[in-house]
């Protein structure tokens, strides 16, 4: 008999308070909750360690009090995305791993069968679930190919919605079929330790970005396979942290992906892709200037892509 599996939840806070009690509040209610007296009858067990990256928000104070079985590790400064899920990666004791930002709630039945899946597919690495807009009802994109210069050029001109090539057409995919997929997004994530520790930890050298998309080409160089299980339905709402330093976020998304370039491409292809994005965002931030004049809402706009071109060279 196939022993019951065994989840750790990973969850890198910084200042989504409220967010992120919603989130526990979605673990707790969907399967085994650490409690004093022990654990639920319900179909499987969970720890939960969540890793707060110095939050001015009492973050910390509410995880303390209102979630005492969690276990809580506190950073004195913002460590980034890998290092902290990181932090907990080396603390976790479950068979499998599950990362889930701060600013997702898992719907009834989610993390059952995400692990059901990957626990009937011993070749399967990682699984990802079907992601739910903040609605609760429409799609979110929850996967995608490989990053490619080729692929994001032809997706910051747009083409990828007369073809789609950077993107999958997920609208087209059947919502009762698991797909095998290149890239799994790391706001639900569920890990088989076993690839993890094949392939190692998350990369970090990536501050925040690309550190899914890192992760889950190694574990596809190693031979594990990444599926899509639509079954599994989880609300992201989206950009709860980033968007509070939403300029320095669009900047810190391009370093990540010059640096997956030259990581696994040397630097001759993180200069081609470099060379692309910039092809790209010239007349974008030509554009957005001169509309800037007339309209004041694009003038932030702009400034943040006169940022990115001037600082893309040196990335």
């Amino acid at each position: 008999m196939t022993p019951q599996p065994y989840v750790t939840v990973v969850i890198v806070n910084w200042n989504t308070r409220e967010m992120l009690a919603q989130c526990l509040d979605s673990i707790a209610d969907s399967g085994w909750w650490p409690v004093d007296d022990g654990y639920r009858e319900v179909p499987f067990k969970a720890d939960v360690i969540v890793v707060d990256n110095a939050s001015s928000d009492r973050s910390v104070e509410m995880v303390r009090d209102q979630y005492p079985n969690v276990q809580l590790i506190e950073n004195n400064e913002n460590v980034g995305f890998a290092r902290g899920n990181n932090q907990a990666l080396q603390e976790a004791q479950g068979y499998y791993v599950m990362l889930l930002n701060s600013d997702a709630e898992l719907t009834s039945g989610a993390l059952e069968a995400l692990v059901a899946y990957i626990d009937a597919h011993p070749d399967v690495g990682a699984v990802g679930p079907y992601l739910l807009n903040g609605d609760g009802a429409t799609l979110q994109p929850s996967c995608h190919p490989v990053l490619t210069p080729r692929r994001e050029f032809w997706r910051l001109c747009f083409l990828d919605r007369i073809w789609p090539q950077a993107t999958y057409p997920m609208h087209r995919w059947d919502p009762a079929t698991p797909r095998e997929v290149e890239v799994i997004k790391g706001a639900c994530l569920v890990l088989r330790r076993e690839a993890l520790d094949q392939v190692g930890l998350l990369d970090e050298q990536y501050f925040m970005y690309s550190e899914e998309m890192d992760l889950c080409y190694r574990l596809s160089q190693a031979g594990w396979k990444l599926v899509w299980v639509p079954e599994a339905r989880v609300i992201h709402h989206g950009e709860a942290s980033s968007k509070q330093m939403a300029e320095r976020m669009y900047i810190e998304l391009y370093r990540s992906k010059v640096q997956f370039h030259r990581k696994f491409g040397g630097n001759r292809r993180a200069r081609l892709f470099k060379a692309l994005v910039a092809l790209a965002y010239l007349p974008r931030a030509l554009i957005a200037s001169a509309a800037g004049l007339l309209t004041p809402t694009l003038r932030s706009r702009a400034r943040t892509y006169r940022r990115l071109l001037r600082t893309l060279p040196g990335l």
